[in-house]
């Protein structure tokens, strides 16, 4: 709001406005052909016209989002813009918020038209079905959204709820949502070409989970929560997939990570959250290089273990096998100190020289600087 007002005080001159009140006048002139009296008012609003609307739409993007209704009230030009603002972006609402939205979205095209992202979190309420026939009817009117967000509840996720995905009219470039992984789910990912993003955070079903190989042509980034060494083949393979996000489980044992040999391209960056406690990081870090040599970033999260100073440092040599490692993040339980971390960074380093930054369980970043490793704080 600030440079708004800024704006609309700057100097004015008054042939610019007489040219913008006759059209017919050419400018610049010495001397307006018309020039009326013009109130403090009138001069306020002239400037204000006077202005591009795109400099108006980079102004109104600087708002807070609660800023944009009281900006839709003023004119006919600061409504177009900042609905048009306001619109693009649908951010996670409270539930009450949420059901009046969609329901003006479903009355109004010329607002639906507007709509490029949509984030739903019902995940703290137990939806009933006609809110979930009203989000299907609703993304039948949004054609050109491009980025979709929907959390459901763990109860509702035990459901097969992917039917409300069939009111999709748009081509979408990211998708996540916890709605199970079944067979529906996997027919509307069949109808998503342009799909980039994909996360898929609901439970894994019993139901077959079958991708044709045209499908998601061009996926770059998959990200799995909940779903096995089953579901995560049927997604990278045959597909540029280059960063990964999984859990790994006791049962699945390294299996997710044989599932990533089936991309088209090396996988460049690997999140992992481990609940497997027999994964020890001297036993995960050379099953991780052994399949993934190329990773330029690896983040591990052991959930179910505990590792001492010694366990850490003896897992240094198996960082040979990487040739481009740059980020690396290893968090665990663990006893280790400060000056211990900085004894494993410096281990860790030594093996892998293309290291730029480590993340040890006490959560400082290491770094090198003039030929030694530092952490920050």
């Amino acid at each position: 709001m600030a440079a708004i007002f800024a704006l609309l005080n700057a100097p004015f001159e008054e042939s610019y406005v007489a040219s913008k009140l006759n059209p017919l006048v050419e400018e610049p002139r010495t001397t307006p052909l018309y020039a009326p009296t013009i109130t403090g008012k009138d001069h306020a609003y002239l400037r204000l016209l006077a202005f591009p609307v795109e400099i108006l739409d980079f102004i109104f993007q600087e708002l807070e989002y609660n800023h944009l209704p009281p900006i839709i009230r003023v004119n006919t030009l600061f409504h177009t813009i900042a609905t048009r603002i306001l619109y693009r972006v649908i951010p996670e609402l409270p539930l009450a918020r949420c059901i009046k939205c969609l329901k003006v979205l479903c009355s109004t095209p010329a607002n639906a038209v507007l709509v490029r992202k949509l984030s739903i979190d019902w995940a703290q309420h137990r939806v009933v079905s006609n809110l979930f026939r009203l989000l299907r009817d609703t993304l039948t009117h949004l054609t050109n959204l491009r980025h979709l967000s929907i959390e459901l509840s763990p109860q509702d996720n035990h459901y097969g709820l992917a039917w409300v995905l069939d009111g999709l009219r748009s081509q979408l470039k990211t998708l996540g949502t916890s709605i199970r992984c079944d067979s529906q789910l996997a027919a509307v990912l069949e109808t998503q070409p342009e799909l980039i993003e994909l996360c898929l955070r609901g439970f894994q079903t019993k139901q077959p989970f079958t991708l044709s190989a045209s499908a998601m042509p061009n996926l770059r980034s998959f990200r799995a929560v909940h779903a096995g060494p089953s579901v995560i083949s049927a997604v990278v393979k045959g597909r540029p997939v280059e960063a990964v996000s999984l859990s790994m489980f006791l049962e699945d044992g390294c299996q997710p990570l044989d599932s990533l040999l089936l991309s088209t391209c090396p996988i460049k960056r690997l999140t992992i959250m481990s609940l497997d406690s027999s994964l020890a990081p001297n036993v995960l870090l050379p099953e991780v290089a052994r399949r993934m040599p190329e990773l330029e970033a690896l983040h591990v999260v052991v959930l179910m273990a505990m590792f001492d100073n010694k366990t850490l440092q003896e897992s240094g040599p198996s960082l040979k096998k990487f040739s481009d490692l740059r980020y690396l993040t290893f968090m665990a339980a663990g006893s280790a100190s400060i000056e211990d971390e900085g004894q494993i960074a410096r281990a860790w380093s030594k093996a892998c020289p293309t290291l730029r930054t480590i993340i040890l369980p006490k959560g400082k970043v290491w770094f090198e600087r003039d030929g030694q490793w530092t952490c920050c704080g």
